[in-house]
């Protein structure tokens, strides 16, 4: 198993030092839900197919090149909550042995 280290601060605030497996086609918003870093059924709702934002997040590291955003996900940020300069969805970062030491933060929940 091939693991990279990624920091998760999740939406309360505290930051999580976790292991993010390359080897299993896992992207960022998997592994927040493996990790238990949001409550069951408020993260990844659509299922990982950039349709509802649940999993927007913030990235705080800019040493990482990450993939483009695809139509899909640029449209649905330009409807979601909360968007920042840096929000991606982490349903559409696929964990890369070129993202460790990845940091995040968990945009807030919309209600």
């Amino acid at each position: 198993m091939s693991d990279i280290k990624i920091t998760i601060i999740d939406r309360e605030g505290e930051a999580h030092y976790v292991d993010a497996p390359t080897d299993m086609n896992m992207n960022l918003m998997e592994v927040v839900r493996m990790h238990e870093l949001a409550p069951e059924g408020t993260i990844g709702i659509c299922g990982g197919m950039a349709m509802c934002a649940s999993c927007q997040c913030y990235i705080l590291s800019h040493d990482h090149l990450l993939p483009e955003k695809s139509y899909e996900e640029e449209d649905m940020l330009d409807q979601a909550f909360f968007v920042e300069d840096n929000s991606r969805l982490g349903c559409q970062i696929n964990m890369i042995p070129e993202l460790d030491g990845l940091e995040v933060k968990l945009a807030p929940q919309s209600t």
